[in-house]
């Protein structure tokens, strides 16, 4: 097979069979994000758990220390003070029956993050057929369910992720910017795997972290030896 220029360079950079210390996996990665825009750099860790098992899901949230680079837009739903309060926190959009009225008529979705207060997912709920399949469903577990409108809005603006276990046992999330440079990607790092460790099910058996990998928007994956986490 043959590959381009910049991939063919990359390939030859580093030992794709081994796994490095998270500091030189990030260095690799960073040192190989050649494209010409700002690439967004990934976190992709598999568990050795069955994630069909209730009682082994693995999912939270997390304002990362230095964000993740991207600035998301936030509608609110809520009405009163509540709406007040979410305006006042930097919400992009703020509204109730009519923003979701908005959505199931115009298809309008210019918001990566929708927050609501719990007196408001009955009406959230109408449109969760069209909200869910693009991952803006509100959920209690990820803080988008939540009175404290605010603080959540702040959250998300601060670079809060949300990281959660697919069907195949792996957890797919950012960490940043190529522009972050080495510390701040490092440090994002530390604090997501910290994050995971912590969440370990209690129902979790044998071998939890299978393995450890981290990768640029258009760059090779690199391993972590997930030993040393």
């Amino acid at each position: 097979m043959k590959y381009g220029k910049k991939y063919a360079e990359s390939l030859k950079s580093y030992d794709r069979s081994k796994a490095y210390d998270a500091s030189e996996a990030v260095n690799i990665v960073l040192q190989n994000a050649k494209a010409k825009f700002d690439e967004t750099v990934e976190l992709h860790v598999r568990l050795g758990i069955d994630p069909r098992q209730a009682d082994q899901q693995v999912r939270g949230v997390l304002v990362l220390p230095h964000g993740t680079g991207k600035t998301k837009k936030v509608l609110v739903i809520a009405k009163g003070e509540r709406a007040d309060a979410a305006q006042a926190a930097g919400a992009d959009y703020v509204g109730a029956e009519e923003m979701i009225q908005k959505i199931q008529t115009e298809n309008w979705f210019d918001f990566d993050v929708m927050i609501t207060t719990p007196d408001m997912m009955g009406v959230v709920g109408r449109i969760g057929r069209l909200l869910g399949p693009k991952g803006l469903m509100p959920n209690p577990k990820s803080g988008t369910v939540t009175m404290d409108v605010a603080r959540a809005v702040q959250e998300v603006k601060a670079g809060k992720v949300e990281y959660r276990l697919d069907k195949t046992a792996i957890i797919h999330c950012p960490i940043g910017k190529k522009s972050f440079g080495n510390e701040k990607i490092l440090e994002n790092f530390n604090a997501l795997m910290d994050a995971i460790v912590k969440a370990k099910p209690a129902a979790a058996k044998g071998q939890y972290i299978k393995s450890i990998a981290l990768a640029s928007t258009m760059g090779l994956g690199v391993k972590v030896n997930y030993n040393k986490i």
